[in-house]
């Protein structure tokens, strides 16, 4: 098997990612829908977008998600709000729905409130499947608000035995906000958005607001039975060459539903070498995988949660493990520095007074910092700021 080796596999990605030149308005869709773009912490999703296309600006983002709504914005991979087109939420969202025994993706601490309901999971999940077309007429602000809404409209379906528990305040840390039938239901919106019935909607000022994917789009959502193909073609074009367990790693699903949804695509990858061991790629990538191109652009400046950021082997990205915990931490990760599909650095940004403070580390000499503060003075002026200060230091 061949082994294409540390550059190629950035160079390769880079391009996956349309992070190896700058695209155009046309291809705006097809960069949100490479592999989605995480909107945790909200804003991150139109940072990514803006550092691939930046002819876009905020109120362009606004447009295709608010108004033409060819994006949409739902709970999508380890239970994540992303944004994708809405052409593509087949792969997104209908792909992810558990098969058999397979469980349900980010809804295992749901646990607590069940035993305090003496309820199972399907039992709760059918009660909250039955209200919820309710919110094809609904737009509600606010997740607190969204998981309220549905709990009172779950309660007179209960036995009267269960209401007095279900309204009882929740054991997951905001007892004077949520109920325990509310905890439950925050859980089981992340199936109900895999099977289309909940989506995000425009942004109420700083609270985002709810309603139904068939409200949103003006039409039942479109699902088909190649969804789990697609859904892997996008995670190999981006992340590969991958395996089955990078996959359960970058989803948040079982082992079991991650082998299933690799065996729809089987038939179109290939085998190579990577890190020593039999890894795979799509058929139709390998011949780029193994020839790599000149990169239009060598220097990024990406922000936290940028989807090329969230690939699941990180050596690719950057060996030194030391360094890795400096780029990826528990709460708060910083943005990074990229230089040839390496992170060389990371950035942090404060906002003080009417601008943005800038502060990178640096862990090469490679880069030039004229060109850095170039890129931060982009990104200020994307968030509507100027650049206050700009500050470079150099680690070892």
């Amino acid at each position: 098997m061949e082994e294409p080796g540390i550059e190629r596999i950035r160079n390769f990605r880079l391009q996956a990612h349309h992070l190896d030149a700058w695209y155009g308005e046309a291809d705006a869709l097809a960069v949100a829908g490479a592999c989605g773009m995480q909107n945790t912490p909200p804003g991150a999703w139109e940072a990514a977008l803006r550092n691939r296309v930046p002819a876009f600006d905020a109120k362009d983002m606004e447009r295709l998600l608010y108004k033409e709504r060819s994006l949409v914005q739902a709970w999508s991979f380890r239970g994540a709000p992303v944004v994708f087109p809405a052409a593509d939420a087949a792969a997104f969202l209908s792909a992810l729905v558990p098969q058999g025994d397979e469980p349900w993706i980010y809804t295992k601490g749901i646990g607590l409130a069940l035993d305090f309901l003496d309820m199972g999971f399907d039992e709760v999940l059918a009660l909250l499947e039955r209200v919820m077309p309710k919110l094809d007429g609904e737009v509600i602000v606010g997740k607190t608000a969204l998981d309220q809404t549905l709990a009172d409209w779950i309660e007179p379906l209960l036995p009267a035995s269960k209401r007095g528990p279900w309204r009882a305040p929740s054991m997951y840390g905001s007892p004077d906000k949520q109920t325990v039938g509310g905890a439950a239901v925050s859980f089981l919106l992340r199936p109900c958005s895999f099977e289309g019935l909940v989506a995000f909607g425009e942004r109420d000022g700083a609270s985002p607001t709810f309603t139904s994917l068939r409200a949103w789009l003006g039409r039942p959502p479109e699902f088909d039975a190649d969804a789990p193909k697609k859904l892997v073609r996008k995670f190999l074009h981006c992340y590969g060459p991958s395996t089955p367990d990078r996959l359960v790693s970058w989803l948040g699903c079982s082992g079991k539903q991650a082998r299933r949804l690799w065996s729809a695509a089987a038939d179109e990858m290939e085998p190579v070498t990577h890190e020593g061991k039999r890894a795979y790629v799509l058929a139709a990538d390998k011949e780029r995988l193994l020839s790599p191109e000149p990169l239009e652009r060598e220097l990024l400046l990406l922000s936290a949660h940028d989807p090329y950021l969230d690939q699941r082997d990180r050596t690719v990205l950057q060996a030194d493990k030391a360094l890795q915990r400096r780029i990826w931490r528990t709460v708060a990760n910083p943005g990074a520095v990229v230089r040839r599909g390496e992170v060389v650095g990371t950035w942090t940004g404060k906002k003080k007074g009417g601008g943005l403070e800038v502060a990178a580390s640096l862990w090469t000499d490679a880069v030039d910092a004229r060109e850095l503060r170039d890129l931060t003075e982009a990104h200020a002026a994307f968030r509507g700021q100027k650049l206050a200060g700009f500050e470079v230091s150099k680690e070892a």
